[in-house]
């Protein structure tokens, strides 16, 4: 394993534009676990980023979430589930990650933990549907995740999280992303090496998989 001079650099999104946004309270949750671990954190917002139909890689907010993700070394997705799904706001910010030099995803060989917040009772249709796309974009996803119910109760005044079971889980899942970015950070070009993409050239490559005509 390469040892690396900085601590774990770890991106978290949320899904969220609303003045009262649990998303957003449970990602600065995560975030001070996440410090109190020794990781360097960034926080991306999202107001002002525009629909990908809407805007080009040159606006200032998808110009500032590819440098925030060139930065990072492991992510943390959280969403709030609206119609059984994740929210538009966090699909909006996925789909503004490029598909950087043909098929080499800028988000390969990163670690991603997910995280959603529920208006009613406990579902897991968010994590699920983010697990398939951090799959896809060969991020290593790890197993553990969190589900917080009922989130307008699981916070007081001052948007902290109370203590309970569903706070603890947000520390077990912050943990294990620590663990698993600690394993393999700096070993991504190993880990996503692929024979069939050595084989391929660069630019059939690009050509099969170039999504900006679809």
């Amino acid at each position: 394993m390469r040892e690396l001079p900085h601590p774990p650099r770890i991106l978290l999104l949320y899904g969220s534009n609303r003045e009262v946004s649990y998303s957003r309270l449970a990602v600065l949750e995560a975030e001070r676990i996440l410090r109190h671990l020794g990781a360097d954190t960034q926080i991306f917002h999202p107001k002002g980023l525009p629909l990908p139909e809407d805007g080009d890689a040159s606006h200032p907010k998808v110009q500032e979430l590819h440098q925030m993700l060139a930065w990072a070394e492991g992510m943390v997705w959280c969403s709030p589930e609206r119609h059984g799904a994740m929210s538009s706001i966090l699909k909006a910010q996925i789909d503004w990650i490029p598909l950087a030099a043909g098929a080499i995803r800028a988000t390969q060989g990163k670690t991603l933990a997910l995280m959603q917040v529920c208006g009613g009772s406990q579902s897991f249709n968010s994590v699920n549907q983010m697990r398939i796309l951090g799959r896809w974009m060969r991020m290593l996803t790890i197993p553990n995740q969190s589900s917080v119910p009922k989130a307008f109760t699981e916070f007081d005044e001052h948007g902290r999280m109370k203590p309970s079971a569903y706070y603890d889980r947000i520390v077990d899942v912050m943990e294990e992303l620590m663990k698993f970015t600690l394993l393999t950070r700096g070993q991504s070009a190993y880990l996503t090496d692929r024979y069939s993409e050595r084989k391929e050239s660069a630019a059939e490559l690009s050509k099969r998989v170039n999504q900006a005509n679809i």
